[in-house]
This record gives structure tokens, sequence and C-alpha cells, in this order.
């Protein structure tokens, strides 16, 4: 059994990410070569995800700050405590304000 702190992860992302000036992910669960993937990032208000292809069934979990995931025309924001699902679209993620959230992705086989 593992046992993982998201809160400190949360935290220790928002620091990288805001002393390297760019996003930070630790991947807590699985990685590339699994099915599950759980992923916490950090994100400096104003950093973005570039618009990418959905690999798989994939929720964004807000932890802190806010963000808004965008999908064509569409777009939701989400803040602390908020379940984005997200589209089976090309999307993106831009974080309004600083941010942290868990990213979980099930990966089409």
């Amino acid at each position: 059994m593992q046992k993982v702190s998201i809160e400190a992860l949360a935290r220790q992302q928002l620091e990288r990410a805001a002393s390297t000036g760019r996003n930070a992910a630790d991947t807590v669960v699985g990685g590339h070569e699994r099915i599950l993937r759980q992923t916490v990032v950090g994100m400096t208000a104003g950093s973005e995800m570039s618009e990418h292809a959905n690999p798989g069934e994939a929720t964004i979990f807000v932890l802190r700050g806010s963000v808004r995931l965008i999908a064509g025309d569409d777009q939701w924001d989400g803040r602390i405590g908020d379940l984005l699902v997200i589209p089976d679209a090309h999307h993106s993620l831009l974080a309004l304000e600083d941010a942290a959230i868990l990213l979980t992705v099930a990966k089409r086989p």
C-alpha cells in the first residue's frame, strides 16, 4: 500500500511552478505505460496547457485556485473542490489564478 498527501504535492507543485515559471507536475499513480494515471499539476496564474487531444476518459479535480477548461467554443470554469469532466475533444487548460489540480486519465487500451 502507498499513502500520498495530495495537499503536500499540490503545495510542492505550485512552489515549483512559481520558481521555474512553468507548469510543474508529479505523477502519483500509474504512468504512461499504465491505463490509469493520476498527476498533480501546479500552474501559475495565466499559464496554460496548450490544446491537445484527450487520450481517454479524464477528469480535473481543482485542489487550489481556479482554472478554465476550453474545448472549441465551450468553456468551463472550475475552482477549489470542483470536478471537471474533460470532453472527448481537443482541449486546453488555463490557470485563472495560481492553481493546483489532480488530473486523472484512464487511457483507451
